[in-house]
């Protein structure tokens, strides 16, 4: 697994507080996942975050999710539920002390979905990514077929925006992708229909191509990455990129 930045480590609270915990109550390997990566997105999907007890339980009266007979929990048992994980379109991510499994509270649907882990028991880290793509193949009906990469929080990330003029003879971002790899070989790149992601260690981050919007070009970085940014940031504004105006940095 390709991690994007040095993880921030939890705090010497939240480590006590994991210690106290029921270990059998998470799904395998997320504690340790925890500890050792810190909290974090994994693939651009799931918010991997610290257990929360308290953001389900005004939902409990919401009336979000029917239950039916065969539902995993009770309406009631929503408020009991312990989020810990979070994906980018808003579906919960959860554990409920007396449910066994994984549970799937999504946001644009009417009904819980408990999930069964089908992976090998081992005792490390990696252990809770391969339950996160048991997930998404169980949700989503597919796998994800990209490389594995973890971005951590670490509160100290930059950004900037810019856009790549389009018009006849003028670079596609296609085109600028591959000028990039050649100038600048990655250390991992992803690159799909929608976008195309060339990450760097040196940066601490990547840059990123928006396929989609046709124009978008942003590089993420560390703040301890100034030098290996300036270069970037330079050698795009020479192919044409120009900076919007509300980045900021």
């Amino acid at each position: 697994m390709y991690i994007v930045s040095r993880p921030r480590p939890l705090s010497e609270g939240q480590n006590q507080a994991l210690s106290k915990v029921d270990a059998t109550v998470y799904p395998p390997g997320y504690l340790r996942f925890l500890r050792r990566f810190g909290q974090g997105t994994y693939r651009g999907w799931m918010n991997v975050q610290f257990p929360d007890t308290e953001v389900l339980k005004p939902f409990a009266e919401y009336g979000l999710w029917e239950h039916e007979e065969d539902s995993p929990i009770t309406e009631q048992q929503i408020g009991e539920c312990i989020v810990i994980g979070t994906t980018v379109d808003g579906d919960f991510l959860a554990v409920h002390p007396q449910t066994a499994g994984l549970l799937w509270l999504p946001r644009h649907a009417e009904h819980v979905k408990a999930v069964s882990l089908q992976v090998p028991e081992q005792e490390d880290e990696g252990m809770y990514a391969l339950v996160l793509n048991e997930v998404y193949r169980q949700v989503y009906g597919t796998s994800q077929e990209e490389v594995v990469y973890y971005e951590p929080w670490t509160g100290t990330r930059s950004h900037l925006f810019l856009r790549l003029p389009q018009g006849q003879d003028k670079l596609s971002l296609p085109d600028l992708a591959g000028m990039c790899q050649a100038d600048f070989p990655p250390d991992l790149s992803i690159e799909t229909r929608y976008a195309c992601f060339l990450f760097y260690r040196q940066l601490g981050g990547y840059v990123r191509l928006n396929y989609a919007y046709q124009q978008e070009v942003a590089v993420i970085y560390e703040q301890d990455a100034q030098r290996a940014f300036a270069v970037m940031e330079q050698w795009l504004l020479s192919k044409g990129c120009e900076a919007i105006a509300e980045n900021n940095r």
